[in-house]
């Protein structure tokens, strides 16, 4: 959906608000006690635009700036913080389709992932430090991959696989795959204390083939590195929507002045200072959730009142994404 005036961002972030009040937050608590995002939610997300947040307009992405892209993230998060882990990892297939890709991959892909039409996941196993977990075999025609990737969220609502595996230099081998379950690919659902609406699942390789056509590039390790270190950005968007929402639960306080600082840090940090601005953020939303479970006194351990809810993610936004480097849920974005 191309932005209604061009250079005036304002009405995504009032669409995004919209969302976030009327249909994310309201469903938060039903999402994590069925542990399943209603497909109509992501459904909404595609009609409003914004998986083509970080798209060409060339191919009916919206192509914001980063600092609005963040502060939708952010809005989004304060509303339902599954729904958005789902959503957010499309922005790095996009923004690799986008870029120098065969021609025929992009005029496939990148019209439908800007529109919602085709969704996509993560799966980063080559970028872990370490002994490869996932490796890339050249073959003629394309790669095999061989191992596995934890940490895949949002298994059963993606149609495509962003995925990234070490060939035999080391170095890391993206490619775009199908995320569809068959003899050579499997998935295997991750228990987790929250999130787990997120339909997060460790994926097994066993000689997965890979056409050419749908790799998008290789980078060494230390290339991957730096660009990771650098975008933590989005990252932070997701705490800082978490303490937002326990902000508005608890009420006018200096929490609000700090909840501002961490996120004018965060807009402000270069690579070197992201991942302490970052970690604020981070903090920040322990502190939040903490001040609410505070506030809500005994009713907060009630399975049906926000604080134990908000309570129970903080978690997953104040460690790196699970099993993850720094950043690299969202580093291509």
């Amino acid at each position: 959906m191309p932005a209604e005036t061009d250079g005036d961002t304002g009405w995504v972030l009032d669409r995004a608000r919209r969302l976030a009040t009327d249909v994310l937050g309201p469903a938060a608590m039903t999402v994590e006690a069925t542990q399943r995002v209603p497909r109509e939610h992501l459904d909404l997300l595609a009609t409003a635009g914004f998986y083509g947040l970080a798209g060409p307009r060339s191919a009916g992405g919206l192509d914001l700036p980063l600092p609005t892209f963040c502060r939708v993230i952010e809005i989004l998060a304060s509303g339902c913080l599954s729904t958005t882990f789902i959503w957010l990892q499309q922005h790095s297939a996009v923004r690799a389709i986008a870029g120098p890709v065969p021609a025929a991959l992009r005029a496939e892909l990148l019209g439908p992932l800007c529109r919602g039409t085709r969704r996509a996941g993560l799966a980063l196993a080559g970028t872990l430090p370490g002994p490869p977990r996932l490796r890339a075999r050249s073959v003629p025609g394309g790669y095999r991959l061989d191992g596995s990737s934890p940490w895949v969220t949002g298994w059963g609502h993606i149609d495509l696989l962003y995925t990234a595996a070490r060939d035999e230099q080391d170095d890391i081998v993206w490619a775009v795959l199908d995320a569809q379950a068959g003899g050579t690919l499997s998935a295997q659902p991750l228990p987790m204390v929250a999130v787990m609406a997120s339909a997060t699942v460790e994926l097994r390789f066993d000689g997965h083939f890979v056409p050419a056509g749908r790799v998008t590039g290789t980078m060494s390790q230390s290339a991957w590195q730096q660009r990771d270190r650098g975008a933590l950005r989005p990252n932070g968007s997701l705490a800082l929507g978490l303490a937002a929402r326990c902000c508005e639960l608890v009420g006018p306080g200096p929490l609000d002045a700090q909840l501002d600082t961490c996120r004018a840090a965060l807009d402000s940090a270069g690579p070197d200072r992201l991942p302490a601005a970052r970690a604020a953020a981070a903090e920040l939303a322990v502190r939040a959730a903490s001040a609410l479970v505070v506030t809500a006194g005994s009713a907060a351990i009630r399975l049906d009142h926000d604080a134990q809810r908000l309570a129970a993610r903080r978690c997953s936004c104040s460690c790196s994404a699970p099993g993850q480097p720094s950043g690299s849920r969202w580093a291509a974005c």
